[in-house]
């Protein structure tokens, strides 16, 4: 294969979203010519949640997926190239930027914009997948409007699951929360909310071995679950499973080059989405663990190019 030129772009945007698609509308609209490399999914998180409700600007319920088309084409069509590559290394000491895809092509830019945003943690059982989008979420607050009077379960233990069941508490007439051992690891101020609350009831030492539902029209009925202390084997009614078990940033690839918290986001200063490297910037999920809303990637990719046009510039 012979190898394509190097290809250079003032701002580099790697990952697609609601952060990279809008990074890439402002700094296309400021001339900058900028490249975004999108992988295998593009659209992320939001091409596999059906029915948005809390995007600001549609009165009317819009699909994930037409809502990134529609970022994408706009993105596109104020001046953007967009290339399907996998980014499989960065080199961000050296000057250029320099990436490499697994295409072979290699990458130039003068900064760079990291939107690889995040996944939510599943519990990996065919069934969970099964009814994806049918009863099954990864996220209350996108989803948790459409169990209004119904009985729903919360998977997890830690501070994001002791807050979904919370939050779903407002819709739901009964919330379960089961959790694998016998304490939650979430901070104490919240647990203690968790336990007052009369319509939440937990579920200890219990893992879901299966989803049950009906294939046609495809409805969550209930789960099965193991309680594992016993080993006993039962089966809970439910309209709905919320999967609370975190989330993975996508930031394997900036490892050792990039300030990062434990869980692995990266780190920005604050009010600012510039990282410990000037000219490189992260936006979206990739470096926001709490609010997680496609609104506020999209702020955050507006503040991304923003920030790359005033650092080019000087």
């Amino acid at each position: 294969m012979s190898q394509n030129p190097t290809k250079h772009t003032k701002v580099l945007i790697i990952g697609s979203g609601p952060a990279g698609y809008t990074a890439a509308v402002y700094a296309a609209r400021a001339m900058l010519n900028p490249i975004l490399v999108y992988g295998s999914e593009p659209g992320g998180q939001l091409t596999t949640t059906t029915d948005v409700e809390n995007f600001p600007g549609f009165a009317d319920v819009i699909q994930g997926p037409w809502l990134m088309d529609q970022m994408k084409e706009q993105a596109k069509a104020v001046g953007t190239e967009m290339i399907e590559d996998h980014i499989s290394s960065v080199n961000l000491k050296s000057k250029p930027f320099e990436a490499i895809g697994d295409s072979g092509q290699k990458y130039t830019a003068d900064s760079v914009i990291i939107s690889t945003g995040a996944q939510a943690r599943w519990l990996n059982i065919k069934s969970e997948q099964e009814f994806r989008g049918f009863g099954v979420s990864a996220c209350a607050t996108c989803d948790g409007f459409f169990f209004k009077e119904k009985e729903v379960a919360v998977v997890g233990g830690g501070n994001a699951a002791v807050e979904e069941a919370m939050f779903l508490t407002k819709f739901a007439s009964k919330v379960k929360l089961i959790h694998r051992r016998d304490a939650l690891r979430a901070e104490k101020m919240l647990q203690k909310k968790l336990m007052e609350n009369k319509k939440i009831e937990i579920i200890w030492d219990t893992v879901v071995e299966d989803v049950i539902g009906d294939k046609d029209p495809k409805n969550v009925k209930g789960v099965k679950v193991k309680n594992l202390k016993t080993n006993k084997i039962n089966e809970i009614k439910l309209d709905g499973i919320f999967i609370a078990i975190g989330h993975d940033p996508a930031t394997q690839l900036f490892k050792d080059q990039l300030k990062m918290d434990k869980e692995g986001y990266l780190i920005t200063k604050p009010d600012s989405t510039e990282t410990n490297i000037p000219g490189v910037y992260a936006a979206g999920d990739v470096k926001d663990k709490t609010f997680r809303q496609a609104v506020t990637a999209a702020g955050m990719g507006c503040m991304a190019a923003l920030e790359a046009e005033k650092f080019l510039s000087h």
